[in-house]
């Protein structure tokens, strides 16, 4: 068996590509079902993100169960291998492991150190195990992903102020606001005219950087109005004036800045639909959705401006130097978070081994129990009996447990593979059937 990672992220394929892959969490349990439907891939889950989706699996074999997964890509994205191959990252056991690692405490994010992708990795734990696609092994992996991520935040400075990417779609507004003055720095949006449409949790972080930028009002549009109420309520010191969707033609209409973050597979914000309004300014439009709620062709329109979150490597720029120092400290606790899980890892290949000879030493012991019962004869009674079984059992067991100890002991492989040779020539055991 092989522990795999195959995905796309902000690092390897930009926006247009990376919304073909984009998996909503209703269509997960299907997408789940479909990869453990092969029977390449043993377990199964799927982290899908604004800015990644990757698949980390299980395999029985590594060529094959990468060739099984690579199809169910081509499937989900309407691309062929061909188009997808570029972009596509594959990592394989001790790589796999450190990359999932990296993932969950917010190193291989856009934003370095940002809180949001460890929610999203717990989320996909928890779809993979109400969905019932992950067994052991990724189970005690996603999980140790967790615990790691929770550690790298609690045990260095990693997670102080860090940010995500509302805050830098925030910033970005501050800076191409800024520079439409003629500075190049970020400067307040108290004097701008605010929507955000959508009401998730991308919207709430949204809405927090708003408030703290100086932003003296905002618009929130969302298709329930009574979730948008919700979400305002939680913003006493900041307006909010709640409104459907519908409204939405008015507020392209009336404001000078509008924030995007839906879960609609199919852009809200078109050339046509914003080319019939009688705007009363320029427009700043910055989508944060993927799939993307912002058409590419409104860039064309006259006095507007158009960003997606590929635009905002341009205001995480700024500050990634300072935080690639914190990121320092948290590199040798992933490195030790590794090595126990590749340690446990390397444990199970010794699995089969004492399987078998439990095997073994077990036919051996009901020989000679039945031997030895035969030889008492008739009189001994059913309590004897179960003491004289009890016993050879306790035999078993106290024979075992030093060599059993020893294989799974944390040790180099080599030392392993030592101890298990001299096993299989002495008990004269199979070599077949090896776990890994």
């Amino acid at each position: 068996m092989h522990i795999a990672v195959v995905g796309l992220s902000h690092r390897t394929a930009p926006v247009e590509i990376r919304e073909r892959l984009s998996i909503p969490e209703q269509s997960l349990e299907a997408s789940l079902l479909r990869l453990r439907s092969d029977e390449q891939v043993l377990e199964a889950s799927i982290l899908s993100t604004c800015n990644r989706l990757e698949i980390y699996t299980l395999l029985r074999h590594p060529d094959d169960g990468i060739e099984a997964v690579g199809s169910f890509l081509t499937q989900v994205s309407g691309l062929s291998l061909e188009e997808l191959g570029p972009h596509l990252f594959t990592y394989h056991h001790e790589e796999a492991v450190a990359h999932l690692l990296r993932v969950a405490a917010g190193l291989d994010s856009l934003v370095l150190g940002e809180g949001q992708i460890l929610s999203q990795v717990k989320k996909m734990v928890r779809l993979g195990q109400e969905y019932r696609s992950v067994g052991p092994i990724l189970n005690r992996l996603l999980n140790q992903a967790v615990s790691t991520g929770k550690r790298v935040r609690t045990e260095t400075n990693l997670g102080t102020g860090a940010v995500s990417i509302s805050s830098a779609a925030v910033e970005l507004a501050q800076l191409k606001v800024g520079q439409a003055r003629g500075l190049d720095e970020l400067v307040s949006l108290e004097h701008q005219q605010v929507a955000v449409v959508g009401a998730g949790r991308m919207s709430r972080l949204l809405l927090q950087h708003l408030q703290s930028k100086g932003c003296r009002g905002v618009v929130l549009l969302n298709r329930t109005v009574a979730r948008a109420e919700a979400l305002a309520a939680d913003f006493p010191e900041l307006p909010v004036q709640c409104r459907p969707l519908t409204d939405l033609d008015h507020c392209l209409s009336t404001c000078s800045l509008v924030f995007t973050s839906t879960a609609a597979e199919e852009p809200v914000i078109t050339a046509s639909r914003l080319e019939h309004l009688n705007r009363r300014s320029s427009l700043m439009l910055i989508d944060i959705g993927v799939p993307r709620n912002i058409s590419s062709d409104v860039s064309q329109l006259a006095g507007v401006e158009s960003f997606d979150v590929d635009d905002l490597q341009e205001v995480v720029a700024r500050n990634q130097e300072a935080r690639r120092e914190m990121a320092a400290e948290a590199e040798g606790l992933l490195r030790e978070e590794s090595r126990l899980f590749l340690e446990w890892w390397d444990g199970l290949e010794a699995v089969p081994l004492v399987n078998k000879l439990r095997l073994q030493l077990e036919e051996i012991r009901e020989q000679e129990l039945q031997k030895a019962l035969s030889r008492m004869g008739p009189d001994l009674s059913a309590r004897e009996r179960k003491v004289v079984e009890a016993l050879s059992k306790g035999i078993i067991n106290k024979i075992l447990h030093t060599p059993v100890t020893h294989l799974r002991a944390p040790q180099p492989r080599q030392q392993r593979h030592l101890a298990m040779k001299v096993l299989r020539e002495l008990f004269e055991l199979s070599d077949s059937d090896s776990l890994l």
